[in-house]
């Protein structure tokens, strides 16, 4: 986190349409009742991020003199500062659960189908192979979380409640089904959720913006 030299009553949250990391953020916000104004860069070459994340990426928020990137880091940086509504359940399992599902998505499923990496596997292998490796990659993280959700999904993906492990499934989903035309039929528990993220309006609102 740094400091930023203007201060405003209103967050400010750079984003971009169909980043799936600023999705989070917009997710978390929403659900915990806090105003904010999101500028939607694009193209994200903006020279206006640059001055506010120096590598260029979305999503940055600017809350009065603190900017922060990173969406994992804004998660935790609106919980301390924002605690309620909560994006952690009190047990301990379970909020375990939602730190590894925030792991395999962030880490090892949305860089590997980021566009840039896809548009590169077109260039140096071919066209035909961008979808494939999508599809690869996000399969593989896909079989890791229908096993580790087994015991847990509910409404939501640890329970009855919305939590930090809604906002990183919600828009990997998304992508899989709408973006890479993933098969989906070997996952009901991913599917189930993603039924009820699209009857959940605040989700929807969201996720259907481009």
């Amino acid at each position: 986190m740094v400091e930023f030299s203007v201060s405003s009553s209103t967050m400010k949250l750079y984003s971009h349409p169909m980043s799936s990391c600023a999705r989070r953020v917009r997710l978390a916000l929403n659900l915990k009742g806090l105003e904010y104004e999101c500028i939607n860069l694009t193209p994200l070459e903006d020279p206006e991020l640059s001055k506010i994340n120096p590598m260029g990426y979305v999503p940055a928020l600017v809350d009065g003199t603190a900017v922060v990137s990173d969406s994992y880091a804004i998660l935790l940086y609106l919980e301390e500062k924002y605690p309620q509504p909560a994006l952690l359940p009190q047990d301990l399992m379970k909020k375990s659960i939602n730190y590894q599902v925030a792991s395999i998505v962030s880490s090892s499923i949305q860089p590997l189908q980021n566009t840039n990496i896809v548009n590169y596997i077109g260039e140096i292998v071919g066209p035909d192979e961008k979808i494939p490796w999508a599809q690869s990659h996000i399969r593989k993280g896909f079989v890791a979380l229908e096993k580790l959700l087994v015991n847990y999904a509910a409404k939501y993906a640890t329970g009855d409640e919305i939590y930090l492990a809604d906002f990183y499934l919600a828009p990997q989903i998304y992508n899989a089904i709408y973006v890479y035309n993933l098969d989906m039929t070997e996952f009901p528990i991913l599917l189930k959720l993603n039924k009820t993220y699209e009857e959940t309006p605040s989700f929807q609102q969201i996720m259907v913006e481009s």
